[in-house]
């Protein structure tokens, strides 16, 4: 199934991309996207760290790494504190 992924303010910076459309295995939750998005490496690891302060949107909600996605979903990753 695809995904829209989104990225704001240092985590965007950090990964060097706004969004992305990405490929998945179905059923995954929130937490799982954000573990295969760090098995990436490199900036990837660091911007999405499990130890650092994180925030994530299902389909433009607050949520937590269990929420369950779906075919066409947007999961957003982004700090606690975000600027204009």
């Amino acid at each position: 199934m695809k995904i829209n992924l989104r990225f704001f303010a240092s985590v965007r910076e950090l990964v060097g991309t706004g969004q992305e459309v990405l490929e998945v295995a179905a059923p995954l939750t929130v937490g799982e996207v954000r573990t295969l998005l760090i098995a990436r490496g490199g900036n990837w690891e660091y911007a999405l760290a499990q130890g650092r302060a994180l925030r994530m949107a299902h389909n433009q909600v607050m949520c937590d790494a269990d929420t369950v996605i779906a075919e066409g979903d947007e999961v957003a990753f982004f700090p606690p504190v975000t600027g204009g």
